[in-house]
């Protein structure tokens, strides 16, 4: 390709509103362009990396032979009203209605779609298990989109969906795709942790993210310093063995005044008593107004994804204050787990499961319990017990081998064990080796393609600009004359274009008549992993080689340049 006829736009400014580095980075070197808030076009540079990744990830879909086909991106809304998910997705969920007032969706993901098509033809489980997938633009409508291609309303993904007659086949699967995946990030050149993660929208019983660490992280992982142990923050865990304290004497139950007392800090100096012995309680809703109160020591916040997924609802907040004075009685500060209506399930965290003679508040303004023990002032049973707080950086982990640390992440990929949730409701069924009617056992496998753009930038680029590994640059070598003009090198410029054709490689040659100071600045600006600067020494076949990673730069005969490119690239 001869940069003439290349088109990318390359700025010289990078605009204001771009605040992550691969935002700025990915707009300045001409490789994408919005078009309105969170949707961008994507430059021949950028389609490029597109392909190649696209390209990795269908061979390695290949390798654990997953079927690639294509569904419609507008889907009828009558599929997400059977599985629930019209009604609970949320406002990120694009509606609309054609001219028959018929209503639609963009699809944000295809689970339904794909229930709905397997089931329709799957009637055996001799034709299981069955992997399908497919590479395709998804629609969410961000609230705030932000950071370039990590938070957008249009976004490229891989979407996977297997299909098994029972769990012993869905855990092979589940293994298989996390391998590839695993494979394809590697083979991409991104540095990541595979970690418990959220199931969050997409239901199931088990999910693993992979997140890349980058600064521009919208996800907080945490890690162990001593073990394989990661998770996003959400579902973290520390370590934590349960204390027996039942015989333990338990103090008279009293009522004190507490008028300025209101966040644990106030009441731990009014009491002298450490955070760890309070408890704090907060009210959450759910979105068919569900309540619970939830209890954690003070030390710890309750972490809201933990009780979500204990209540098995597929959202909760915290309660606004004119609901939490309307059924507890009080303001926010003075929140008690002593007293507490019918209508609220209560949640204990299991530290503070653990306290006896703790205080708290007694849902009266301006008022807390001394000495509160549990089923004597407050029932609790085994099932009300859980982990509800939000892990704390420093603390052990849970599997005990080393301390968490946190790291910001982007996330790149995600797999779910979604069991039956999507072909109960859609009717997806096959007839067991008994003649019996059962639901086909379900995964969910997904990689955010155009995110890996973002990620990539910003795991790899430097202040001069992107860095590419080679495997997924849109060219591998960078040809630089220094002057078309000039016979010698215009000459040597073609042959070494032959060389990298001849070696399987593909290369941009930089035939404008521009400055050598531009040609290098833009050079390092877009990526390509090898430059060959053609310049005063072209007469006597000499190039000057540079490798963008490492900076690293050389002079060599053209004549070697072909027994060395492999050598280059694979670094």
């Amino acid at each position: 390709m001869k940069q003439t006829q290349l088109f990318m736009p390359t700025l010289r400014e990078v605009p204001a509103d771009a605040e992550v580095k691969s935002h700025q980075l990915l707009l300045k070197a001409g490789y994408i362009r919005p078009v309105s808030a969170g949707a961008f076009a994507y430059l021949p540079l950028a389609q490029r990396v597109l392909n190649k990744v696209e390209a990795i990830v269908r061979e390695e879909m290949a390798a654990i032979n997953a079927n690639e086909m294509l569904v419609p991106e507008i889907l009828p809304a009558e599929l997400w009203q059977k599985s629930g998910r019209y009604a609970t997705y949320g406002q990120d969920l694009y509606k609309f209605k054609n001219r028959q007032d018929r209503d639609f969706i963009l699809g944000p993901t295809h689970e339904e779609t794909f229930t709905e098509l397997i089931g329709n033809d799957i009637k055996s489980y001799k034709k299981l298990p069955l992997v399908v997938y497919q590479i395709q633009q998804k629609f969410r409508d961000e609230g705030r989109p932000r950071f370039g291609l990590l938070r957008t309303r249009e976004f490229i993904m891989k979407d996977a969906y297997s299909f098994t007659a029972d769990y012993e086949g869905l855990d092979k699967i589940f293994d298989q795709m996390e391998g590839a995946y695993r494979n394809i990030f590697d083979r991409v050149g991104l540095s990541y942790r595979a970690i418990v993660g959220d199931a969050g929208a997409m239901g199931g019983s088990d999910s693993k993210e992979f997140s890349a660490p980058a600064a521009a992280g919208e996800d907080i992982i945490a890690y162990s310093d001593g073990s394989d142990y990661a998770a996003n923050l959400e579902m973290a865990k520390d370590y934590y063995e349960r204390v027996d304290r039942s015989g333990e004497a338990q103090a008279d139950l009293e009522k004190i005044d507490t008028p300025n007392a209101k966040t644990i800090e106030e009441l731990s100096e009014l009491l002298n008593r450490p955070a760890e012995e309070l408890v704090k309680t907060i009210l959450v809703a759910g979105p068919e107004g569900e309540l619970a109160a939830v209890v954690t020591t003070g030390d710890f916040e309750v972490n809201l994804v933990k009780v979500q997924n204990f209540l098995g609802l597929p959202e909760v907040e915290l309660a606004d204050e004119a609901l939490v004075q309307e059924k507890l009685g009080a303001s926010f500060g003075s929140l008690g787990p002593v007293g507490l209506p019918e209508d609220v399930k209560l949640l204990v965290d299991e530290r503070a499961a653990d306290l006896v003679n703790f205080a708290a508040g007694a849902n009266e303004d301006g008022k807390h319990y001394l000495n509160i023990n549990w089923n004597r002032d407050v029932d609790l049973a085994d099932d009300q017990v859980a982990d509800f707080r939000t892990a704390k950086e420093g603390d052990l982990a849970v599997d005990g081998k080393g301390k968490l640390v946190f790291t910001r992440g982007i996330e790149i990929g995600h797999i779910f064990k979604l069991g039956t949730r999507y072909s109960d409701a859609l009717g997806a069924k096959v007839l067991d080796q008994n003649g019996r009617s059962i639901d086909m056992i379900m995964g969910c496998y997904g990689i955010g393609i155009s995110r890996l753009l973002a990620a990539i930038t910003e795991q790899k680029a430097d202040d001069k600009g992107l860095v590419w590994p080679a495997a997924i640059a849109p060219y591998e070598v960078h040809i630089v004359p220094v002057n078309m003009k000039d016979d010698a090198q215009a000459a040597l410029a073609a042959d070494l274009e032959k060389v990298v054709a001849d070696a399987g490689f593909e290369s941009l040659v930089d035939d404008r008549k521009e400055r050598a100071g531009v040609k290098f600045a833009d050079s390092e600006l877009i990526g390509l992993p090898v430059r060959l600067t053609v310049g005063k020494k072209a007469s006597e076949g000499i190039v000057e080689v540079t490798l963008r990673q490492s900076g690293e730069s050389f002079d060599m005969p053209a004549s070697e340049i072909a027994a060395h490119l492999n050598e280059w690239l694979a670094k």
